[in-house]
């Protein structure tokens, strides 16, 4: 029978002293649930200066190939996790797009005289852009299968995919600032962000491969090449069935 004078974790119920569990890790003050409280956890943790996900944005963007090491290496409390940090993204993309109404096959669908097999085509393209949120996990997959057949000594599978699920949620951040270029500046930028996955992911696996840059450079293209082809054989494939099933 707990001591009523100790204070023990509400959570694990082991002796505690300070503002956290020695053994949990949870605030030693924890009240009843409130929205107060709820809106205080996600502005801390997503937006605080001291928050893992700034940490993590930062060496995305200037040394991701630091970032793969150091988390690889153990160092997981300090940044974001990879799942996590792509979901997140992948849910703003997904706020973004239904707040902008963004379509960027909006075009194609206008096009009256695209032959029929074209317009399966566009069908889709449509389907597998409205399930992008689904869609995408299949790009991580299939990068990172890439990466395991040009890397393939270099890191497990399991580790190509935490490497996949950053550099896919970096893409997916793009991806969000380009629909408000493609919708407020109009489709002539709105290769932007496959331009910039195509050259991020290479600088991504040349900063985190550090010997032998050149060899490195040139399997980091046919990496991100086959993985890009794959993840739109697959997605393609997927949708199809879909269709075909549907009809």
């Amino acid at each position: 029978m707990p001591d009523e004078r100790t204070t023990y974790c509400k959570n694990c119920q082991s002796e505690i002293s300070g503002n956290y569990c020695f053994n949990c890790g949870q605030r030693t003050s924890v009240h009843e649930v409130t929205f107060k409280e709820t809106f205080q956890d996600i502005m801390s943790s997503l937006f605080s200066l001291d928050a893992p996900i700034l940490k993590t944005l930062g060496l995305l963007f200037s040394n991701p190939g630091k970032l793969f090491r150091r988390y690889l290496s153990g160092q997981r409390k300090r940044y974001y996790k990879p799942v996590t940090f792509f979901i997140l993204t992948t849910v703003v993309f997904l706020l973004f797009r239904w707040l902008l109404d963004y379509n960027p096959m909006i075009d194609a669908e206008k096009n009256t005289s695209t032959p029929e097999a074209a317009k399966f085509l566009i069908d889709a393209g449509r389907l597998m852009f409205s399930n992008i949120d689904k869609m995408l996990f299949l790009f991580v997959f299939s990068l990172a299968i890439s990466m395991k057949l040009f890397f393939y000594r270099k890191n497990t599978l399991a580790e190509f995919v935490a490497i996949s699920f950053y550099m896919l949620g970096a893409y997916t951040l793009l991806s969000t600032i380009n629909m408000f270029v493609f919708t407020f500046v109009k489709n002539i930028f709105q290769p932007i962000s496959r331009i910039f996955m195509f050259f991020y992911f290479i600088w991504a696996m040349v900063s985190y491969f550090e010997e032998r840059k050149l060899l490195v450079f040139f399997k980091s293209i046919l990496t991100t090449v086959f993985g890009f082809a794959l993840y739109v054989v697959l997605g393609l494939g997927l949708a199809f069935i879909i269709i075909l099933i549907g009809t």
